[in-house]
């Protein structure tokens, strides 16, 4: 798990939403890339033989105030876990990993937009729903809070 660093770093991010995002479910590729990528903190799980396994990202400040409605808040996003290494715990790394840079960044809390089937996913992890449910690229969204210690 490390944050990704240089452009084979931000290639292999992007490799795994591709796959899982854009492939898997049929999200278009026009929206799946944005313009938050380019300043956002992206974090990488890689496997023993350094596959990419898992990616997913983090605003902070001026682009987490449009997602959380405040600079202190940072916005977890575009969480992917290829299919083959989903079960092994790699979902759980990126989101501490993701929660640790937001602590070094010194964010008061994590806000993210949930698939509603990975509720309980982040539920585990200490994340609350708030919201009515809402359709992003066509998929139902509940918005999750988690303050940082």
């Amino acid at each position: 798990m490390r944050v990704a660093e240089g452009d084979a770093d931000r290639a292999a991010c992007f490799a795994v939403r591709a796959e899982v995002f854009v492939a898997e479910q049929s999200v278009p590729e026009s929206i799946e890339y944005d313009a938050y990528d380019a300043d956002a903190v992206h974090v990488l799980a890689v496997g023993p033989a350094g596959a990419a396994l898992g990616t997913g990202r983090l605003l902070h400040g001026a682009a987490a105030l449009a997602k959380t409605g405040s600079p202190g808040v940072g916005s977890l996003g575009r969480l992917a876990v290829r299919a083959a290494a989903r079960g092994l715990g790699v979902g759980v790394a990126l989101v501490r990993a993701i929660e640790a840079e937001a602590l070094r960044l010194g964010l008061s809390a994590v806000d993210l937009g949930a698939q509603t089937h990975a509720l309980g996913f982040y539920e585990r992890l200490g994340y609350l729903a708030y919201g009515p449910e809402f359709q992003d690229a066509g998929i139902p969204h509940r918005a999750m809070r988690k303050p940082l210690p």
